[in-house]
């Protein structure tokens, strides 16, 4: 399960696993923001907010996920990973060879200034 809240105002998204992730959760995150995407032609920021990483439940969800990625990483401008997981950590180098975004990680309990970092213009 994954939780997300799109701040509009400020043009960010942030996401809170609460579990393994479901194709569903991509599903849901993908009908809020492609409308806000399509007003304002790109998200300021992701925040991946996670203590540990969650895995998926399936198959299908890890497909879905590299499916929301591919079609939606040009239109994001940074994404920070919040997160004291070893496996999540190490994204921002991954990252950095698939997506435009400028990626940064942040330990666990900084996610106030990851929010603040997400807010100032690139």
């Amino acid at each position: 399960m994954l939780h997300h809240e799109l701040n509009q105002q400020d043009g960010i998204l942030i996401m809170e696993p609460g579990g393994a992730l479901e194709a569903a959760d991509f599903t849901a995150v993908t009908k809020e923001i492609d409308p806000y995407i399509k007003a304002a032609g790109h998200l300021k920021g992701v925040m991946i907010h996670a203590a540990a990483f969650p895995g998926w439940d399936s198959l299908g969800a890890f497909i879905a996920h590299l499916q929301f990625v591919r079609d939606h990483h040009q239109a994001i401008d940074k994404v920070a990973i919040v997160t004291d997981s070893e496996v999540l950590s190490i994204a921002p180098r991954l990252a950095a060879h698939f997506i435009k975004a400028e990626v940064r990680h942040f330990d666990y309990q900084d996610k106030d200034a990851a929010l603040a970092w997400l807010k100032v213009s690139s």
